[in-house]
């Protein structure tokens, strides 16, 4: 009936048209695994006035600025840069010869059917294969980020992220792990090699990230279903 073929073939186009939604949506975003953690602010006695220094100034003259407590901000300059490359080569080859005479009777070579009963047998395989691979990635810039804990042995746990959003695409950068208080430099800032644990996320969403990106019919294609 042509008003159910109809039907069938309008449940089909929405049912590609949503795969295809499915596939452009930017990722999900999981806050909880890279927003610092705020530190719990502690009741405080009520100041009293008339004196110079307030403890609800904080101010410490003798202490040292770097990041070293729950809450405070340290900047990690971003000096990733990897580079790989692997290279493989595999040649074999193999001859095999094997002559049989034919046996003598009486002085005369031995015949069968008029022909010498003599026999050999050759044979010969090769393989050569070769492969190679190379890759390079680079990351520069700074990021701030936050301390959200102190571990017992005096280590940083620090997270942060930084949203640039410019025309119609966003870039968002991510980085968390575990700093020592030794590797902070004067400036309060540290190198991204310092970091231990790093968990580095540089991603972007917008039109200029849908442009770069092959929709849903072609990466399965190109995916390890494609039988062919």
């Amino acid at each position: 009936m042509p008003s159910i073929k109809s039907a069938l073939r309008g449940f089909a186009i929405a049912g590609l048209l949503a795969l295809a939604g499915c596939s452009t949506r930017g990722a999900v975003r999981d806050d909880g695994q890279w927003a610092a953690t705020a530190p719990m602010e502690s009741p405080q006695a009520p100041s009293v006035d008339g004196a110079i220094y307030h403890d609800a100034q904080n101010m410490e003259l003798f202490s040292d600025p770097r990041a070293h407590r729950v809450g405070d901000i340290l900047t990690i300059v971003l000096q990733e840069s990897t580079q790989a490359s692997k290279k493989a080569t595999t040649s074999t080859s193999k001859n095999d010869s094997v002559a049989l005479a034919a046996p003598t009777l009486l002085g005369q070579a031995a015949t069968l059917a008029g022909l010498p009963a003599s026999s050999a047998l050759n044979g010969k395989n090769s393989f050569d294969g070769a492969g190679s691979s190379s890759q390079s990635n680079q990351l520069t810039g700074q990021i701030t980020v936050t301390v959200s804990r102190r571990l017992s042995n005096g280590n940083l746990v620090v997270r942060g992220e930084k949203l640039l959003t410019i025309n119609q695409g966003q870039e968002l950068i991510r980085i968390a792990g575990i700093v020592r208080p030794q590797d902070i430099l004067p400036d309060n800032s540290i190198a991204s090699t310092r970091v231990a644990d790093a968990r580095i996320s540089y991603t972007g969403r917008g039109s200029l990230a849908d442009a770069n990106t092959q929709g849903w019919l072609a990466r399965f294609f190109n995916s390890k279903w494609m039988p062919f």
